[in-house]
């Protein structure tokens, strides 16, 4: 059977609209490239309509090939001022997975372009560097049970992003040294320093401009890209409290 990006997006969205969610793809749904994964994305993300008001992009190593998901702006908790305490509307995800993450947004857009982008290019674009908490679900049955290319097909298990605080003078962070605390219900489950698998997030944000530029617009002004966990997820109930801190960009608190 030919594998069918819009049969595999069709049940994506029947789950995001009340159906159970999925035990595995579909039969001949299995995603056999990250180029279909990403398609996928972009099929579900279309049917679903609003903006795409940010992205996710990580790497497995400092020296592998990063993977991506756009987010949309229904599911992005930004309201462009330094917020330190949100709530995460209930009956949103049906998995609350935390993950404490450093996110960039840009002043700059960096719109499709033939000649790809440099490191300077990219960093002079960034506004600020902000905490943020991502809220790790999914639209199988289990978070992290199905082949890497199937998760990331279901928007690399996006749920919801949280913006915290954050600097505009960012240029002296060090995100791999970059101190993090994260706190579940007052008690601190992870104190270290970096912690992101992807090493500096600046390569995966090099990468990530061509990519959006290939699946979508490029990468608009006001634009929010988190870029990997720090902490690992951690998934826990409803009504938990959860605060993030990174030494230098403030602390994030949100009630799940």
């Amino acid at each position: 059977m030919t594998f069918s990006v819009d049969r595999l997006a069709e049940s994506f969205l029947r789950v995001r609209a009340g159906a159970p969610a999925l035990p595995r793809v579909p039969d001949g749904c299995d995603v056999p490239s990250p180029d279909a994964a990403y398609q996928v994305q972009h099929a579900t993300l279309r049917a679903l309509g609003g903006r795409i008001a940010g992205w996710k992009v990580g790497a497995a190593t400092p020296d592998s090939e990063p993977f991506a998901a756009p987010i949309l702006d229904a599911t992005l908790f930004d309201d462009g001022a330094p917020t330190r305490s949100s709530t995460l509307p209930q009956g949103l995800c049906r998995h609350i997975g935390v993950e404490a993450e450093i996110a960039y947004r840009f002043g700059r857009a960096l719109p499709p372009r033939a000649i790809p982008y440099t490191t300077d290019e990219v960093c002079d674009a960034i506004a600020s560097v902000h905490t943020a908490i991502e809220i790790i679900d999914t639209r199988f049955v289990e978070p992290g049970s199905q082949p890497a290319l199937d998760h990331l097909a279901d928007q690399q298990s996006h749920g919801a992003l949280f913006v915290g605080p954050g600097i505009a003078d960012w240029r002296g962070l060090v995100p791999v040294q970059e101190r993090v605390t994260l706190a579940i219900d007052g008690a601190v489950v992870a104190d270290h320093p970096g912690g992101n698998s992807a090493g500096d997030p600046i390569r995966t944000l090099v990468w990530l401009a061509a990519h959006a530029a290939r699946y979508a617009d490029g990468l608009a002004a006001g634009t929010v890209v988190t870029t990997g966990s720090t902490t690992g997820t951690l998934f826990v109930p409803p009504g938990t409290r959860v605060s993030a801190t990174f030494a230098h960009l403030g602390t994030l608190s949100l009630t799940c």
